[in-house]
């Protein structure tokens, strides 16, 4: 496995860019001398084994985890060069643990994605309120606006999250496994909420842990980029990265390739 990659470069105008980007924990260095982008109206799917530097990375894109070398792009002006509340307009960030503090409830929580597009003293309005509905409406939760936040279960605080963040309507989505602990249902319903946010020309880069994600969105708007923990990365369009070949190597462990309606599922050999 080689550390360049294949097309690690969007063929679209990029959205978000990283040039030649380094990211560490302590001594370890977990990505090294990556040159990556997205563009509008792709996804990206990040996937490795645990630790190997997933979130660090999202982290990183969201400009919370300094890097060791690089550089961060946003439509490709410098990522500090943006002031802060534009920024914070431009990219929703939804992390991997669903730390509130405060109590809330379902629809306050999610009206909070607004926050960025309101001034210090700004109250939601009732348009703020309607978008809030209706996102949750796509997630399955309509029906749980009123509910203290802090009583949901560990897959419908995963949802919550979710309709934040795309409240939030930022042109780039940072999503750090967005379908952990969902049903096989709820999985399903989130990946096309994903996909008719891909087609509506929003850049989504997901962490996930499994690589048939990939089937859910278009050839022409997926890509994948491989993390394996070493500093090596491998990145292109789905079609080109996702193979039996390559999983094996990333997972350590042997998948094998099957194919149904004339699709690639990839499953433990």
């Amino acid at each position: 496995m080689s550390q360049l990659s294949i097309n690690p470069q969007s063929t679209a105008a990029p959205q978000l860019s990283l040039k030649n980007f380094s990211i560490a924990q302590g001594e370890r260095v977990l990505v090294k001398d990556l040159n990556w982008s997205i563009g509008a109206g792709e996804v990206c799917l990040v996937l490795g084994e645990n630790g190997c530097g997933k979130s660090t990375l999202l982290s990183a894109m969201a400009g919370w985890h300094q890097p060791v070398l690089g550089e961060l792009m946003l439509q490709q002006r410098a990522w500090r060069s943006w002031p802060s509340r534009q920024r914070a307009q431009m990219l929703a960030w939804q992390t991997q643990h669903d730390e509130c503090p405060f109590p809330l409830t379902v629809l306050e929580k999610v009206l909070t994605g607004r926050h960025p597009h309101l001034s210090r003293f700004e109250w939601e309005s009732a348009e703020d309120v309607a978008l809030a509905r209706q996102q949750l409406a796509r997630v399955d939760l309509a029906h749980l606006e009123s509910r203290d936040l802090a009583t949901l279960s560990g897959g419908e605080r995963r949802r919550v999250a979710l309709a934040t963040a795309l409240t939030q309507q930022a042109p780039v989505l940072l999503l750090d496994e967005p379908l952990s602990q969902l049903d096989v249902r709820h999985q399903q319903q989130a990946l096309q909420v994903l996909a008719e946010e891909v087609a509506a020309g929003r850049s989504v880069v997901m962490v996930s842990h499994d690589p048939n994600h990939a089937q859910r969105f278009t050839a022409e708007s997926c890509r994948v980029l491989l993390l394996f923990g070493d500093g090596r990365y491998l990145a292109g369009a789905s079609r080109d990265v996702l193979t039996a070949e390559n999983l094996t190597a990333l997972y350590h462990y042997p998948v094998r390739e099957v194919n149904v309606d004339g699709l690639p599922w990839y499953i433990p050999a």
